[in-house]
């Protein structure tokens, strides 16, 4: 994974197919192979939100 990019707000980051397999895998085990005591504090994130950013990256795998 690599750093393209680096505005206020927004970051480009590029990435191998591989990474995001991972990065999805590990999404995937914390919102629903586990389950976290005080999720949002520990994750800095809710469910929904993380569930979101997983839903992104299957958007983009299976295109």
């Amino acid at each position: 994974m690599k750093l393209i990019s680096a505005a206020e707000a927004d970051l480009m980051v590029s990435t191998n197919l591989e990474e995001l397999h991972i990065l999805h895998a590990a999404l995937n085990e914390i919102c629903n192979g586990i389950e976290i005591f005080e999720f949002e504090t520990r994750i800095g994130a809710s469910l929904e939100e993380v569930k979101g950013v997983m839903r992104s990256i299957d958007e983009i795998l299976d295109s």
